[in-house]
């Protein structure tokens, strides 16, 4: 399925104007970046928009892959993807990176961070800034201003309609990352004027803010699966929607899982289905993947950007393995960048996964599972679960930057947070339906053979958190399952280098959430520091 294209230059035209906190200044650097006028006077202008507003979940700059759009971060530390992985997962037990000297790197991923972290933000700065960049593209696409603009054509009209809910859509997506990850944001709409330093919300009001806009917006948006690809469909809204109820008991402290549960019968019955082949979900043509619900996307072409496929596929090759022409980047890669920790390798251990399509953990003889040293790139275990090859073979274009998009929502956690839903007690909710999507993802996994099905007697709450981490590893779900477990936090379950610690030590209940970023509260007098920092 063709990409919805994304255009670079597009990040400025939307703002031209600082976001809405000044330490996170949009500094357009094209000259030629016309007015917001002049702009929208040009054939197809507001899809270029809309596809700038998108890209901002991709791109970090306009000068390239390396340049960066936000003042004092760079493309490594400002890009959408690759900082949700670095928080989600990075801080959990799936993965070391081994450039410690990274900026930001070693205080997350051994659970020591600050309020100055350039990583957190640069999540917190790239997610307000889509906010900023929705609430532009929403002040330009009124009936008033398109009035005034002479816009008269009833099928644009009708497409700039879809667009405003699409983006209504991503906003609402931004404030969810926030929520989970911060707890609180300062909330702002296309109501306020430019550069407001807006009110803090807790997560009470981000709750209610996400939930309302979403139903709100979601009768109007395109069925799930009819949209261009890379687009925002109902789906995408109502998985929004079922993550939120999945998590409301540790957002708002009341569970939702019987609300969670409508929004997975609903995605479900969208007509998506499990791609028969699990590697194909993370290949350099997934997006031709028919259990995709929503990616952020890379092209070694067009989209060039050092996001989460791109950091995995180079980091996947290994300092001894030398093995970047199997995934379909230069052979080195990035020597040994990326490594999995002890207790993620266990997580496969036992006959039931030894020809588990799932279980792309390998390593030379030399290798060992525990690392000692995470500057020592021998050391560890490695992963070949993202690649740069295509489902036939082929090699993408770039021996860098990859075809390979990121796949934030898919079918298979929906079935996964159906069982997770049924086990909570959700009404309307069969375990004997849970049992079936829990197999079918093992069926997949296994060439469709039954061998490593479960009976209803292993479907349990540990076993699904479990199952999340075989089938969802690298997705960017791991602290936020970690969380609602209550495992991420305390000593009941340590791993390697958790806290600081090489064989892992209990953290305190504080690290559930990031520190608001120094530079944000010193912008912003609305915000407020989060307890513990």
């Amino acid at each position: 399925m063709k990409k919805f294209k994304i255009n670079v230059v597009l990040l400025t035209v939307l703002v031209g104007l600082s976001s809405c906190t000044k330490d996170l200044d949009v500094l357009p650097k094209d000259p030629t970046v016309q007015t917001a006028d002049a702009f929208y006077a040009q054939p197809g202008a507001y899809k270029q928009a809309l596809a700038g507003v998108y890209g901002n979940l991709s791109l970090t700059g306009t000068q390239g892959a390396g340049s960066s759009s936000l003042q004092g971060l760079d493309a490594g530390t400002s890009q959408f993807g690759r900082c949700l992985w670095y928080l989600q997962d990075l801080t959990t037990d799936e993965a070391l990176w081994s450039y410690e000297h990274d900026p930001g790197v070693p205080e997350l991923q051994r659970n020591i961070w600050t309020s100055t972290n350039p990583v957190i933000l640069g999540m917190f700065s790239r997610s307000m800034v889509e906010v900023a960049f929705v609430n532009d593209f929403l002040k330009n696409t009124t009936p008033d201003v398109l009035s005034k603009r002479g816009v008269t054509d009833p099928t644009l009209l009708g497409q700039i309609t879809d667009y405003r809910n699409e983006v209504r859509v991503l906003r609402a997506l931004a404030y969810y990352q926030l929520m989970d990850l911060f707890g609180k944001a300062p909330f702002v709409t296309e109501n306020d004027p430019v550069n407001t330093a807006g009110p803090e919300y807790n997560r009470q009001q981000l709750f209610s803010f996400i939930e309302s806009e979403l139903n709100a917006v979601l009768p109007s948006l395109k069925p799930a699966k009819t949209n261009e690809y890379g687009r925002v469909d109902q789906a995408v809204a109502q998985m929004i929607l079922a993550k939120i109820y999945l998590n409301a008991e540790v957002y708002i402290g009341t569970p939702k899982y019987t609300e969670c549960l409508a929004q997975c019968n609903a995605i479900i019955a969208g007509g998506y289905t499990l791609n028969t082949n699990y590697l194909n979900n993370f290949n350099a043509d997934n997006n031709t993947s028919p259990e995709m619900i929503f990616t952020l996307q890379s092209d070694g072409t067009y989209t060039q950007n050092y996001g989460p496929t791109t950091v995995f596929v180079n980091g996947e090759v290994g300092s001894i393995e030398q093995n970047g022409a199997a995934l379909g980047v230069s052979s080195g890669g990035w020597g040994g960048a990326l490594r999995l920790r002890k207790e993620f390798v266990q997580k496969f251990d036992g006959a039931a996964f030894a020809s588990d399509a799932r279980n792309t953990i390998f390593h030379a003889p030399a290798r060992t599972l525990n690392i000692a040293d995470i500057g020592n790139k021998d050391q560890g275990y490695l992963l070949q679960k993202f690649s740069n090859k295509t489902a036939a073979g082929g090699t993408g274009i770039n021996s860098t930057f990859v075809d390979t998009d990121f796949p934030l929502f898919r079918l298979a956690d929906v079935y996964l947070m159906y069982a997770e839903c049924a086990l909570r007690g959700a009404s309307g909710a069969s375990n004997a339906q849970a049992l079936t999507y829990v197999n079918a993802l093992r069926e997949r996994a296994n060439n469709g053979s039954t061998a490593a099905d479960i009976a209803s007697g292993d479907l349990t709450l540990d076993f699904i958190l479990d199952e999340r981490a075989r089938e969802l590893h690298w997705e960017s779900h791991r602290r936020q399952d970690l969380i609602r477990f209550n495992k991420f936090t305390g000593g009941a379950y340590n791993w390697a280098w958790k806290g600081n610690g090489s064989t892992g030590v209990a953290i305190s209940d504080n690290l559930k959430l990031f520190p608001i970023p120094a530079s944000s509260l010193a912008s912003n007098p609305n915000l407020t520091q989060n307890p513990g920092y």
